[in-house]
This record gives C-alpha cells, sequence and structure tokens, in this order.
C-alpha cells in the first residue's frame, strides 16, 4: 500500500511538470516572437525616422528658401532689357510665397506625428507594420540603408519578417543607394548644387547638407517628368554633345596668372596710376595728374600683397588701430603726429580720433556743430553727408555713432594713402579730386557738405568748385566749412575769407553760424542753400549766371565743370522740392516725386517697382544671404553692391554693422538720387574701367547679374581682376547671374585658388559665393601703363 501511494503522488508530479514545462516554452516563445517583430519593424524605425525627418526638414526649408529666391532672379534676368525699358520685375511683390515656408511647417507638424508613433509602437497593427515597410521602400534607398544600419546595431543576422530580409545589404550597397537617392531627388527638381565644407562640416551627417555636393553637381538641366525613369535617345545624344564642347571649351580656356608688375606695387590703381597718359597732360593746376585716365585695355594681372599682410582688425575696433603692415606708409604720421592724425605705434598704426582741425576728438567737433546750428539734426534730418578733403576720414567714422553716413573723399597720395587709411579702419571713402569734372554724383543729393581745412581754393575761377558743391547739396542743405581764414588773421586768410563772403552771397547762400570752438581752438563757419528761387531773381548781377535750361544737374560721368547756378525745383511732384522722410523713416519710404504713371526699372509703376524690389531684397537677405551662404556677417564690414539698382539690398542691411556702396552704372537706369534719397549712398560708375579705390578695399563683393551685362560691353576678365584688386583676402563675393556666367566664373576662381564656396543654379539662374584667398602667382607682368 504505501508502495502504490507513492506511486500515484508520483504520477501526479511528472504531469504537472510536463505542463509547466509546456507552458514557460510556449510563454517564451510568444515573448521572443513579438520582442522579434516590434524591435525590428517598428521602435528603431520611429526612432530613426523622427531623427532624419528632423533635419531633411530643415534641409527643405533652406532649399525652399533658396529656390524662392533663385526663381525671383530668373524673372529678372530673363524680362529686363539693358535699356532699361517696360521690363517685369523678377519677384511678386507683397507676402512670402507658400514654398519659401513649407519646409518650417513640414517640420512640426510632422515631426510630432513620428513622435507619437514613437512613444505608442505597440499600438500598431501588423497591416499598418507592412504599410509603413512598403511607404519606406517607395521614399527610396535611403531608408533601407537605415534599416542595415539599425540591424547591425542589433546585432541580428536572420529575420523571420520578410520586409526586413528585402531590405538588407552590406555597407557598400548602402553608400550607393544613398548616393543614387541623392541623384534621383535632385534630377526631379531639376537643380544643379554644390557646396565647398570646411573641415568640421565633413564630418557631420550627409543630411545636415542645406546644398548637398558630390554628384549632384552633374545633374541634367532637362526634366525626365514625362519620360518616366528612361531619358530619350536625342536627350542623351544633346548632352554628350554639349559635354565634348563644353570640355573642348575648358581645355581652351587655361588661365594663366601674374602678379603684377607696377611702381605702386600693392597699392596700384589702374585708372589714378597711369603715368603714361599723366606725362602727356599740358597742364596740372587744376589736379588733372589725380584724376581718372584709364589704360585703354585694363590690365588682367593681379595686385600683390604688402608683405606681412594679415586679416584686417574687426569694426569698431579698428577705427582706433589698424596693422601696420597692411598699410605700411609711416610717412603721413611723422607729417601728421602732431595733429593726432596717425601714429605709428608698435605692429599698429593708431588714431587718436583727431584732425587738423580737431585735435582734441572727433566727436566733441560733431557735437560743437551740433550745439551751434541745432537744425543740423545729425542722424534725424542730416543723414547723408560729403567729406571732402577728409583726410583720414575720422569725421566720418565718428559720425557713424550719430546714425550718419558720409562719404569721405581726398586725392591719392596728397597726404600718403589718407583714403586707403580710411577704408583699411572700415571707414568709406574713395580717391577722388574737385579738378575739371563733375564729382560722380547727381545733383541735390548731400544733406550736408563739410570740409575741415581741405585747404580747396573755393574762391577761384569764378567760385566753380564751390559751385559744384551747390550742384550736389539739397537745396535747403548746409555747408560746414572749418577752415583758417574763418578765424584768423593773416593777410592770406583775410583775403580768403573776403573772397568767400562775397562769393556765398552772390549764391543765396544764407550765413547762418559763425562760431569759435575755444577746445580746438578753430572756428566753424555754416551756410544754408536756398531752398526758393526768389533770391536768384532779386540779384543786381546775374554773377554767378544761372546755368541753361538744357543743364542736366545730375550729369555727372566726365562732363567739365561749369561755373553756373541750377535752379532750385519748385514743382510738388519734382525731386528736391522738399526734404526727405526723416532717417530711418526714409529708407523705406517711396519717395514724393516717384509717380505712378512713370514706368519702373522691372517695368511696374515707379513706386510698385521700389516697394517690390525692396521686399525682394529683405527676403532674399534674411532668408539666404544671412543663415543659407556660411558667412561670418559679424566680420564683415565694408561691402559694395556693384549692381545696385533701388539700392534694396543695401537697405536690408541698414540694421547691421556695416555700409554699403552702392554703384550704378553709367549704362544702366539712373536710380542713384533714389538711392540717396533713401539715405543710404552710392556713386556712378563704368565697370569697364577700374574703380578709384586701394587694392583690399572690401570685405564683400554683390554682383546680381553684373558679369553676364559686361561680358556683352567689354572684358570679362578685367573685371573678375578687377574684383580680386578690390577685394580683401578672406573676402567673400555673392554672384547671381545665368547658370553659363556661374560656371564659368566658378572655373575662374578656382583658378585663382579662390575658396568656391558654394554654387546653387536652378531653372537658368545661378548664385555663387566665393571667398578670395592669400595667394598670389610668383610669375610677374610688367604693366607699361604703370611704371613711371
Amino acid at each position: 500500500m504505501p508502495s502504490a501511494k507513492y506511486s500515484r503522488v508520483d504520477g501526479r508530479k511528472t504531469s504537472s511538470y510536463c505542463s509547466t514545462v509546456t507552458i514557460v516554452v510556449f510563454v517564451a516563445l510568444c515573448l521572443v516572437g513579438v520582442w522579434m517583430m516590434t524591435s525590428s519593424s517598428v521602435a528603431p524605425d520611429n526612432k530613426n525616422e523622427v531623427k532624419k525627418h528632423v533635419t531633411e526638414s530643415n534641409v527643405q526649408s533652406s532649399n525652399d528658401a533658396i529656390n524662392t529666391e533663385i526663381n525671383n532672379s530668373a524673372t529678372e534676368d530673363n524680362e529686363s532689357s539693358d535699356e532699361g525699358k517696360s521690363k517685369q520685375f523678377e519677384d511678386s511683390p507683397g507676402d512670402l510665397p507658400d514654398d519659401a515656408t513649407k519646409g518650417d511647417n513640414n517640420l512640426s507638424s510632422n515631426t510630432e506625428e513620428k513622435t507619437t508613433k514613437e512613444e505608442k509602437p505597440e499600438e500598431k497593427s501588423e497591416d499598418e507594420k507592412k504599410d509603413d515597410e512598403e511607404e519606406k521602400k517607395e521614399d527610396g534607398s535611403k531608408t533601407e540603408s537605415e534599416n542595415v544600419e539599425e540591424k547591425k546595431e542589433d546585432g541580428e543576422s536572420q529575420t523571420e519578417n520578410k520586409d526586413s530580409e528585402s531590405v538588407e545589404t552590406n555597407e557598400n550597397n548602402s553608400d550607393e543607394n544613398e548616393k543614387k537617392s541623392e541623384e534621383n531627388s535632385g534630377e526631379s527638381d531639376g537643380e544643379k548644387v554644390e557646396n565647398k565644407k570646411d573641415d568640421e562640416s565633413e564630418k557631420t551627417d550627409k543630411t545636415s547638407e542645406v546644398f548637398p555636393s558630390g554628384a549632384q553637381s552633374e545633374l541634367l538641366n532637362e526634366t525626365t517628368t514625362q519620360n518616366g525613369a528612361f531619358s530619350t535617345q536625342a536627350t542623351e545624344s544633346k548632352n554628350e554633345k554639349d559635354a565634348q564642347k563644353s570640355s573642348q571649351s575648358e581645355n581652351k580656356s587655361v588661365y594663366n596668372w601674374k602678379v603684377c608688375k607696377t611702381s605702386a606695387g600693392p597699392d596700384y590703381i589702374p585708372c589714378l596710376d597711369n603715368f603714361e597718359a599723366i606725362k602727356k597732360l599740358s597742364s596740372t593746376k587744376h589736379y588733372e595728374h589725380r584724376e581718372r585716365h584709364c589704360p585703354e585695355n585694363p590690365p588682367t594681372c593681379l595686385v600683390p600683397l604688402p608683405e606681412g599682410y594679415q586679416r584686417s582688425i574687426e569694426w569698431p575696433t579698428s577705427r582706433e588701430k589698424i596693422w601696420y603692415h597692411n598699410v605700411p606708409h609711416p610717412k603721413l604720421a611723422e607729417v601728421k603726429g602732431h595733429q593726432n592724425w596717425v601714429k605709428v605705434s608698435g605692429e599698429y598704426l593708431t588714431f587718436p580720433g583727431g584732425g587738423t582741425q580737431f585735435k582734441h576728438g572727433a566727436l566733441h567737433y560733431i557735437d560743437f556743430i551740433q550745439q551751434s546750428v541745432p537744425d543740423i539734426a545729425w542722424g534725424k534730418r542730416s543723414r547723408v553727408v560729403l567729406d571732402v578733403g577728409c583726410g583720414v576720414a575720422s569725421f566720418g567714422g565718428f559720425l557713424f555713432d550719430r546714425d550718419v553716413l558720409t562719404m569721405s573723399l581726398a586725392p591719392k597720395d596728397e597726404h600718403e594713402a589718407q583714403v586707403q587709411f580710411a577704408l583699411e579702419r572700415g571707414i568709406p571713402a574713395i580717391s577722388a579730386v574737385m579738378g575739371t569734372k563733375r564729382l560722380p554724383y547727381p545733383g541735390r543729393v548731400f544733406d550736408v557738405v563739410h570740409c575741415a581745412r581741405c585747404r580747396v581754393p573755393w574762391h577761384i575761377e569764378g567760385g566753380k568748385l564751390l559751385l559744384e558743391l551747390n550742384r550736389l547739396l539739397r537745396p535747403g542743405g548746409f555747408f560746414v566749412w572749418s577752415a583758417t581764414p574763418v578765424y584768423q588773421k593773416i593777410p592770406e586768410d583775410v583775403e580768403i575769407w573776403q573772397a568767400m563772403k562775397k562769393l556765398t552771397e552772390s549764391m543765396c547762400w544764407e550765413m547762418i553760424s559763425i562760431t569759435k570752438d575755444t577746445v580746438n581752438g578753430v572756428g566753424i563757419a555754416v551756410y544754408r542753400k536756398p531752398s526758393t528761387n526768389e533770391c536768384y531773381e532779386q540779384r543786381s548781377q546775374n554773377d554767378p549766371p544761372l546755368c541753361k535750361e538744357s543743364d542736366d544737374p545730375n550729369a555727372a560721368w566726365n562732363v567739365p565743370l561749369q561755373a553756373c547756378i541750377h535752379k532750385v525745383p519748385i514743382s510738388s511732384t519734382e525731386r528736391g522740392s522738399q526734404w526727405p522722410e526723416q532717417w530711418p523713416a526714409r529708407v523705406g519710404k517711396v519717395p514724393y516725386w516717384l509717380s505712378s504713371s512713370q514706368v519702373g526699372v522691372y517695368g511696374k509703376p515707379a513706386p510698385e517697382d521700389f516697394t517690390a524690389d525692396y521686399e525682394h531684397w529683405k527676403r532674399v537677405v534674411n532668408k539666404s544671404y544671412l543663415n543659407g551662404l556660411g558667412i561670418n556677417w559679424s566680420t564683415v564690414r565694408n561691402v559694395m553692391d556693384m549692381r545696385a539698382v533701388y539700392g534694396g539690398f543695401a537697405a536690408a542691411l541698414r540694421e547691421m554693422n556695416l555700409w554699403v556702396m552702392n554703384i550704378v552704372s553709367v549704362d544702366a537706369p539712373d536710380t542713384l538720387p533714389i538711392i540717396y534719397e533713401r539715405g543710404l549712398f552710392g556713386i556712378y560708375h563704368d565697370w569697364c574701367e577700374s574703380f578709384s579705390t586701394y587694392p583690399r578695399s572690401y570685405d564683400l563683393l554683390h554682383a546680381d547679374h553684373l558679369f553676364s551685362k559686361i561680358k556683352t560691353k567689354c572684358n570679362i576678365m578685367a573685371l573678375v581682376t578687377e574684383a580680386d584688386r578690390i577685394l580683401r583676402p578672406e573676402g567673400k563675393i555673392i554672384v547671381r547671374d545665368t547658370v553659363e556666367i556661374i560656371n564659368e566664373l566658378e572655373n575662374i576662381f578656382k583658378s585663382m585658388k579662390w575658396d568656391v564656396r558654394m554654387t546653387y543654379s536652378k531653372d537658368k539662374e545661378g548664385l555663387l559665393c566665393a571667398q578670395k584667398t592669400m595667394w598670389r602667382p610668383k610669375e610677374e607682368e610688367t604693366v607699361k601703363y604703370a611704371i613711371a
């Protein structure tokens, strides 16, 4: 009995043990299956999708913005003509297009959706999982490469999930698929993109690149949407023929750069250092030798760097000191050191802020003028100033503190390198002289004209030079003259003062103030130009005479000076009859004299044209230039817009710590008066010639469809070398032009060892950003026009 009882107990234990093992094994298998399915098809996918999608959305947002502005630029180039006839503006005014911001919207909405899925992977059904896998296949091989990486991370070599098996591949195939995905994506958009990355950006994930590099630079411009995945024989043959032509052209275009060998050396200015032309001058008593004498064939050599040159000191520190080796000219410090112009201090040249007439500081001098004439209202009523005989431009440099923009000018080498000092300091200046020709500015544009002991003989030859200032000065504007004849009593100064008094009275200039600054020990006389013609009509003698009605006061390119007075405009619709809005309101306000009956540069009524241009450049600057080009704008101070039109580019940058020299070509619509009306400034120029500035003057050049226009007129290589001459090493150039010009410039810049940071093209329009380097060729080229 005991034995039988024990046997029954044993039997129950064995049966129970088997059942338990069976259940445990079954549950374990279920758990393993569930774990395998969820880990391979749900959780990791969602996590990586979220990470990838955020990056891709950022890329899409940046590219959308660039696409928008490139399309806008394309419209301008296609629909505008060289003569400035009726044309369609390149951009639609008003609100930002939807596609320029859709990337940001997609980022926020899709990220929320993916995050929700990541948090609740278990809620997916099997059908949903299969749908997800199919969607990933349609997205391209980029997702395939993600799944491969996930499998490696999970340590899985096999799985029962057939969808997962279909995307297994090795690492090399993954890289190839990723490249193919980029190519396919680029082809569908018809884009050509190239981004020159620095060492750090090369280490980042490819999906974070705004402008992907590599194979996309070779993409076709033609779309294949209507042909499915297959190209046509016609397209293939055309592309091959074009490629062969391009290859032949590239083989012919061998750029052999040489350094300019001239007596001016690193300071060479072709139109001011043309000694062959200067030797032929019959007279120099009117400073003809300081005027422009451009060589018939502009040089195409590269100007050398000064020995020991280094990157310029940034503003505002540069206002106080610059590197000595960048402008190694100590003579001015020796001659004017006691007047606080400039001093040599070790490896620096320092600028105490003084000058001949304000030895104890420019700010005190500026404020003293304000106290003497409160109506001058620096930075409000008076915004744009012309400083004649500027010295090292400390007056203009410290007027920035009063929100005033100053155009400083002085003759080349009258005081060694004075304009070069100003530009190296970050102060606007050009090399110019009041000689036999009008200054290259339109009439009635400067709010104030200033002369601090500039030694210009205003009173001689019928007052011809002072009458030129009268042409430039706005009706109601001020002339500030602080010179020895105002306050000294030596016979020569007394004689000059009497002559000036007679001349200014005959010109109907009103003496507003004559005061003595006891701190600086100088006197200041302030005159105001009349705002009506009443005084002119009441004069007993017509001397100086009134200019003929046919005399255009805005004509200023190589026009001889005349000793006559231009009448003041009196019609309410004529420019100059009213003072502009106070700064800063005037920068965005349509000038009162722009009428809807006038056709603007881009074909719209002039006021709409102005507004559309302003909105366009604000969008381009904010959406592309400030963030999309990789430019550190804190290092940018001296900027030139080489084709300015309405000055919209400069207006869009007005709140930044920089200034923009706006260039209006002599053969373009004359919009320079509009630029001055906005409280900005600029100059007329012909880009078939050299610009009147020293080498290494600008931190950034901006050229909007300039090179394509110049190519139809003169030597584009001369313009390229001129851009190299005036741009500082490590300075940037932004070019917007046709794809053909962008490709040509890219090759040229690379041959000059420039760093092509980015190129972008779409719909036959392109954008290029390049950086000049310190490279100079070893071989020299003698420039016969510049040898003394």
